[in-house]
């Protein structure tokens, strides 16, 4: 949801759900108010799952949009202990510069923002500015208590990390609360069908937050592809230098404190039980199986969705892995490489092999991370052309099609002959 040039009909965010089932009383503006106002009744009710840094960071395009009203926080981190962030202060500024309080602090270990309480005091803060009333906004540590409590809800926002997502989506779409969730949709292939399948079922509206993220220039690429310009597509690669947190390759064998007002059991949700440790929360949660999804899931949504819409990929025939391993010395002095099953490889390529359909051959699609990257083609040395850290390659029998950044929207160079 962006905030600039958006309007958002409360009916049709809605979708299919009844006035009845989700308490409404429907009151025309022209009553309440004048041109441009929203009436209490025509609000959207969101409730904001996840106040770690992402999820603060992407709090500004929902709660200024006119037609929404955030009614409900969750978190399980009450205090902003130990969060990272890609600097000290930026989250913090652009909160402060948010809620119009520029010496507001966080509070907690350090100067970067996180946590339910956290979440509270700037939905609050920025709805008094706005209406110079007090918010109504509930703040849970348990998502299930708010789905309990809260009966007028119309939505709610995903912000979590990633091993929770299919299971509040679930939550919420049983109920017939419409869901707007992060990437991934969820870090257990089954999950994230079953959620699917509960979406077509729902009357609920269901959106992915980066769904479009490449959908500016992806028409034009194809429009090159399907010209034959490149000749026959063989082959698409897709590189990021991620991950860009700690990737841990072994699990924590000390327990440090809990932090005040962490609800450990809570954060763990449906993973094995184990003892609380900061290497496995917040930012670095992606490294971990149980946790995250690796570097794929963090990146891969976005540059990713509209090659596979424009090319119709669906199952592939192959996937062929390829990641980096760690060695160590043990107690005795000897070398051993370490058995690391439970956290994503420092860099790793994956290879996916998709069969010839009607209008398109067969494909190969090849991700990489950790700063692994295709082989350069020769005719970008004999053209001095940079390969870029992060990019996009499309490789025809005759050309290349080249995208510098993650993104396929800008600096798309074109390969001749």
């Amino acid at each position: 949801m962006k905030s600039e040039n958006t309007s958002i009909n409360r009916r049709e965010f809605i979708g299919g759900i009844s006035a009845a089932a989700v308490g409404l009383t429907v009151i025309p503006r022209h009553v309440l108010g004048g041109n441009g106002f929203i009436a209490p009744s025509d609000k959207i009710n969101v409730a904001y799952i996840g106040c770690g840094t992402q999820g603060l960071r992407q709090l500004p395009d929902i709660i200024k949009l006119p037609e929404v009203q955030i009614t409900a926080v969750c978190d399980p981190q009450r205090k902003a202990i130990n969060y990272y962030d890609w600097g000290p202060t930026g989250l913090r500024d652009e909160m402060r510069e948010l809620i119009g309080k520029p010496n507001w602090n966080t509070g907690g270990n350090n100067t970067i923002p996180g946590g339910l309480d956290n979440g509270k005091e700037i939905v609050d803060s920025y709805y008094l500015n706005q209406t110079g009333t007090k918010s109504n906004c509930k703040a849970y540590t348990d998502f299930r208590e708010l789905f309990e409590k809260e009966k007028d809800l119309d939505a709610v926002q995903v912000m979590t990390p990633d091993h929770l997502h299919g299971v509040i989506s679930a939550a919420a779409l049983k109920r017939d609360i419409s869901v707007s969730v992060h990437k991934p949709l969820s870090n257990r292939l089954l999950e994230g069908k079953k959620v699917i399948d509960m979406a077509f079922k729902s009357k609920a509206t269901t959106h992915l937050l980066p769904w479009d993220s490449n959908g500016a220039d992806m028409p034009k690429i194809m429009e090159w592809i399907n010209s034959g310009a490149i000749g026959e597509l063989k082959e698409v690669h897709n590189w990021s230098y991620r991950p860009v947190w700690p990737q841990y390759a072994k699990l924590p064998s000390d327990t440090p404190k809990l932090p005040e007002g962490f609800e450990w059991d809570l954060w763990l949700g449906p993973e094995t039980a184990r003892p609380y440790h900061p290497h496995y929360t917040n930012m670095v949660f992606r490294g971990w199986y149980d946790f995250g999804a690796g570097s794929m899931a963090d990146m891969g949504h976005y540059s990713l969705w509209t090659v596979f819409e424009a090319l119709k990929l669906g199952k592939p025939t192959i996937i062929e892995p390829n990641f980096s391993h760690v060695c160590d010395i043990n107690d005795e002095g000897a070398a051993y490489k370490i058995n690391n099953d439970f956290s994503f490889p420092f860099a790793s390529s994956m290879r996916f092999k998709y069969p010839a359909i009607e209008g398109r051959p067969a494909i190969d699609l090849v991700w990489y991370d950790g700063g692994m990257r295709p082989p350069v083609p020769k005719e970008f040395y004999e053209q001095s052309i940079e390969f870029p850290s992060e990019g996009m390659m499309f490789i025809g029998t005759k050309d290349i099609i080249l995208t510098r950044g993650f993104w396929s929207k800008t600096h798309i160079f074109y390969q001749k002959e």
